[in-house]
């Protein structure tokens, strides 16, 4: 029995890289540290991806897990992890202890200790919550915003493009 699973785990191994070759995506990606993964990091992955330490691919479609994560593009669907950097949009549930970082749009729901996002529409819930424009709630210690369309809740709550009284505590909304 163990020499089967052997067996297939090989031949797993051997044809992802295969199939992941005449397109450009792959519906699966195995990562140790990048460049040493299964998929080339400028081919996207629709379906699961795992970094073990690292691992950096395009875009993101499905589930990704591992220590740390990098997408250079979008990521859609569910990152779980250490910390995750995305560099366009993401649209799903970031679950990440240590930072979540989009660079474009976050659409959803980001969990961590940091989380920055460009603009974003959702739930932001961490020790440090910051975004350039948010709708939503912001759920943290401190959060920071440029222009807000939702609710804070926490220690401090900083909407610099407030009329009046853009830094509160406990709670702080803008509508």
């Amino acid at each position: 029995m163990r020499k089967i699973i052997v067996l297939a785990a090989t031949v797993f191994m051997l044809t992802v890289p295969l199939l992941a070759t005449a397109g450009e995506t792959s519906p699966v990606q195995l990562s140790l540290w990048n460049p040493v993964q299964i998929i080339n990091q400028n081919k996207s992955i629709h379906g699961v991806r795992l970094n073990l330490l690292y691992g950096v691919n395009k875009d993101v479609k499905g589930v990704d897990f591992g220590l740390a994560n990098f997408t250079t593009g979008d990521m859609h669907g569910v990152q779980w992890g250490l910390l995750s950097k995305t560099g366009g949009e993401f649209k799903g549930i970031q679950l990440n202890w240590l930072a979540n970082i989009t660079g474009g749009e976050m659409t959803g729901l980001s969990v961590g200790i940091y989380n920055s996002v460009g603009s974003g529409t959702g739930l932001m819930s961490g020790v440090v919550n910051v975004s350039q424009s948010f709708t939503g709630l912001q759920f943290g210690l401190v959060n920071h915003t440029q222009h807000l369309n939702g609710l804070q809740i926490g220690l401090i709550n900083i909407v610099q493009q407030k009329d009046s009284l853009p830094i509160l505590p406990i709670v702080n909304w803008s509508f």
